[in-house]
């Protein structure tokens, strides 16, 4: 965090795999499909495939390699969130992992795709096949890229956080003595596993009230007020203990949001307002 930026660069990561949908979208998927059409419209007579194979099955390895430390790392961040491989794919919680993810799994597809096609032109002796599956990388790199570009521009936009972790912070906060209701509850995740809360408190003044009292000596209190000769002794009275309950409140809030920054390690801004 910094002047310009108090809640920090973490939305960074989103960006970025956002530029990085947008460009397998327009390069990789506009040059796939291109190619496809022009082999369909203009076809050229099949020349030998040989170093071709040799590429795809270099293009396999490297590609297939770095898929599987991939799934690991995505298996390693699903088991750290409680969550499932599913739900941390699809809520792009580790941007940047899951771009390598889905671009490794898109290739691994697509190059199996394109040697499939290449060996039935090869059989065929037809540059059609090759350019169906030209078509068919086009569409499995333009689904990737589509789903890439939208689950950033989710996280960019500022989405909840999944319901069952927001039940979870309201019902420790709504346990809390001093906290009649809550109202107007938002759980924003910020990316690179943070979240912003917040919500709106209904306090409740009598527990308030009487946690003040305890701390102080009522009988005292009571002389107090009976040796008040005139309403301004009162008003100054009320006015002491008034501002005293208020800056109690403050300390009060400033114990919740430790209380719930300390059981959800992941709340990195809190704010309480109170109704």
């Amino acid at each position: 965090a910094d002047l310009y930026h108090p809640y920090g660069y973490s939305n960074m990561r989103y960006v970025a795999s956002l530029i990085s949908g947008v460009g397998i979208f327009c390069v990789g998927t506009g040059l796939s499909v291109y190619h496809g059409i022009s082999g369909i419209i203009d076809p050229h007579p099949i020349e030998d495939l040989f170093w071709g194979y040799c590429v795809l099955g270099g293009s396999l390895l490297s590609e297939g390699a770095t898929l599987f430390v991939a799934v690991m790392s995505v298996q390693k961040g699903a088991r750290q969130s409680n969550m499932s491989l599913r739900d941390y794919v699809f809520r792009g919680q580790d941007p940047s992992v899951n771009v390598v993810l889905l671009e490794d799994a898109a290739a691994v597809i697509g190059v199996t795709a394109a040697a499939a096609c290449m060996g039935v032109s090869s059989l065929m002796n037809s540059p059609i096949p090759d350019a169906i599956g030209s078509l068919l990388v086009g569409g499995i790199l333009g689904t990737v890229a589509s789903f890439i570009i939208y689950t950033n521009v989710a996280a960019l936009v500022g989405r909840s956080i999944p319901q069952y972790q927001l039940d979870k912070i309201n019902a420790e906060l709504e346990a809390d003595v001093m906290i009649r209701a809550i109202h107007d509850v938002k759980g924003i995740d910020m990316g690179n596993y943070l979240v912003r809360y917040k919500a709106e408190l209904d306090f409740d003044g009598r527990e308030l009230t009487r946690a003040y009292l305890d701390k102080q000596d009522l009988n005292a209190l009571l002389e107090e007020v009976k040796s008040f000769d005139n309403i301004d002794q009162l008003e100054e009275f009320m006015l002491k203990h008034g501002e005293t309950i208020v800056d109690m409140m403050g300390g009060e809030i400033d114990r919740i949001e430790m209380k719930l920054r300390k059981n959800h390690p992941e709340i990195r801004h809190c704010d309480l307002e109170i109704l």
